[in-house]
């Protein structure tokens, strides 16, 4: 029996920032266009994750009048601090030294969740047609190999696929262009990538996890406004990352940290440096006598300029994190997110209208900020493969004295799955177990970010090779899915003196860092039904 189909103007696969800008700018400029905008959530906002100091940039271009609007954005920066922290001791930076692009007076600390809900309300009074709950599961192609939509997934399958009772077939969405938004690491993108060759000529493209935890502390240790980062312990010089802590409004804070999965060792567990990280000095005194009330990880594109894929194809646009657009230095990708939307839907009017070709979306990019911002960047990320001081010290070069504009780019080497050394190499590294204070584990974790996914259905984290993990990531590399996974997916389990890789697909929260980081990736991240993964509040 053939699937339903629906025909639209312009398809939009993700209800982030770069999706849901899309959306709204089409009908800015054409209120006659039909757009759909699928999201893989139960609802706009229940997947997205991010820690987020928003700068306002793109926003004042596509809503000008926003602050009129009841916008979640209230809380302005105040105050900026930056530490180096050393195991118990910590050394204070001087703001007024950091490069400007990690300034952030002007800026807001928001939930970036709750900006893409109020997103979607304006999306919708424009006439846009959101489906929450309906992912996109496959691609569809015209015969001449351009793109013609996509499916929505078939609800009601077991996981040996045959149909329960409750069955429904996927509905065909063809548009005239779609539009790729699903953010970092979305399972149809890095499809089209490969079909496309969109990479060719790019350098790897560079990943980081991100953890996130909101708690509500008390007023003595509250200063609204105040954003601070820290770099340092508990991560040792050659490793990357950092940490944020975002005062925001009703006493709460914003606690996070980002670790760059071309980690090394594959003893490494970035939730437990997470954890760690809280008992410093610093931060524990900030967060003693609180509550953690939410818990979330996710997967951050961290390549830049160099690792930036071609965002046109026939047929299709990619955007937002999907391609890559995140600002690593600022540790933003909202606003980029937003304009990289923005842009697509000024090509895809001009497509519609004048016939032109999609293409003109990448000569559009190069005149626009957004592409100033990330050439400006560009060298960041990379100088950190030397390790953290040299990293730094670059970085204050590059930023600060050259303001971006030395005359050469540094490459990204290596994908983030070929940096692991064999686990004999490594050291291995004891962690504390948690308090159930100020630390936790992944399974009380895991509780807060409220995940649920249907019972029997088919498992949507595929093995390539089943044997693998066991017969030889075991072996070189002691199975490094059970500690980069943040929410205890993966085991292995030893029955009658034989190994087992399990795995607990139903505590997935759809941070992609398994599909990253696996070192042959063996493991393909694709969409469960409907609905399904965490239910982030105000993440």
């Amino acid at each position: 029996m053939p699937r339903e189909a629906m025909d639209y103007d312009v398809v939009i696969v993700g209800g982030g920032p770069s999706g849901l800008s899309t959306a709204i700018k089409l009908k800015q400029l054409d209120p006659e266009l039909n757009v759909c905008l699928l999201e893989k959530a139960s609802e706009i906002g229940a997947h997205i994750l991010s820690g987020n100091v928003f700068e306002t940039r793109a926003l004042d271009e596509l809503l000008p009048n926003w602050k009129e609007l009841n916008s979640p954005i209230k809380t302005k920066v105040s105050k900026e601090k930056f530490l180096f922290l050393g195991k118990s001791k910590s050394l204070s930076w001087p703001t007024w030294l950091l490069p400007s692009v990690q300034q952030n007076h002007n800026n807001y600390i928001i939930s970036l969740a709750n900006l893409c809900r109020w997103l979607a309300e304006q999306a919708e009074a424009l006439g846009v047609e959101i489906f929450p709950g309906f992912p996109a599961s496959e691609i569809l192609y015209n015969e001449d190999g351009s793109v013609k939509g996509v499916a929505t997934q078939d609800m009601g399958v077991d996981k040996n696929g045959n149909k329960k009772d409750n069955f429904e077939s996927g509905i065909e969405l063809l548009g005239k262009v779609t539009v790729f938004a699903e953010g970092c690491r979305g399972h149809l993108g890095k499809q089209l990538i490969e079909k496309y060759n969109l990479s060719e000529g790019k350098d790897p493209q560079q990943y980081g996890i991100g953890f996130k935890e909101i708690w509500e502390i008390s007023e003595q240790n509250h200063e609204e406004g105040m954003v601070m980062h820290t770099a340092g312990w508990p991560l040792d010089n050659n490793t990357y990352g950092g940490s944020f802590i975002y005062h925001a409004e009703n006493k709460q804070v914003f606690l996070g940290y980002v670790i760059g999965l071309d980690y090394k060792n594959p003893h490494l567990s970035p939730f437990d440096e997470f954890q760690r990280f809280k008992t410093h000095p610093k931060i524990k005194n900030i967060i003693e006598g609180g509550k953690r009330i939410s818990y979330g990880a996710r997967a951050l594109i961290e390549g830049g300029l160099q690792s930036l894929p071609k965002m046109f194809m026939p047929g299709a646009l990619l955007i937002g994190c999907d391609a890559g657009t995140l600002n690593m230095p600022k540790i933003k990708g909202s606003h980029t997110a937003m304009k990289s939307g923005m842009i697509a839907a000024e090509t895809i009017n001009k497509h519609l209208k004048e016939k032109q070709n999609l293409s003109i979306y990448e000569d559009k990019f190069k005149k626009s900020w957004i592409y100033e911002e990330l050439h400006t960047a560009r060298n960041v990320k990379p100088s950190f493969s030397w390790g953290l001081i040299l990293g730094i010290i670059f970085t204050g070069i590059d930023q600060l004295l050259f303001r971006g504009k030395l005359p050469f780019t540094l490459r990204h080497k290596h994908a983030d799955h070929e940096t692991l050394k064999p686990a004999n190499e490594m050291p291995k590294i004891d962690y504390p177990r948690p308090d159930n204070v100020i630390t936790f584990d992944k399974t009380s974790s895991i509780y807060l970010t409220g995940t649920n996914h249907t019972d029997n259905q088919p498992v949507h984290l595929q093995l390539k090779d089943p044997n693998l993990p066991i017969n030889y990531t075991l072996e070189k590399f002691d199975e490094p899915a059970q500690r980069y996974c943040p929410a205890g997916v993966y085991e292995v389990q030893n029955e009658n003196g034989i190994n087992k890789f399990i795995i607990n697909s139903q505590n997935c929260i759809h941070c992609k860092t398994c599909d990253i980081k696996e070192p042959s990736q063996n493991i393909t991240w694709v969409t469960p039904e409907g609905s399904g993964g965490p239910k982030y509040g105000n993440m």
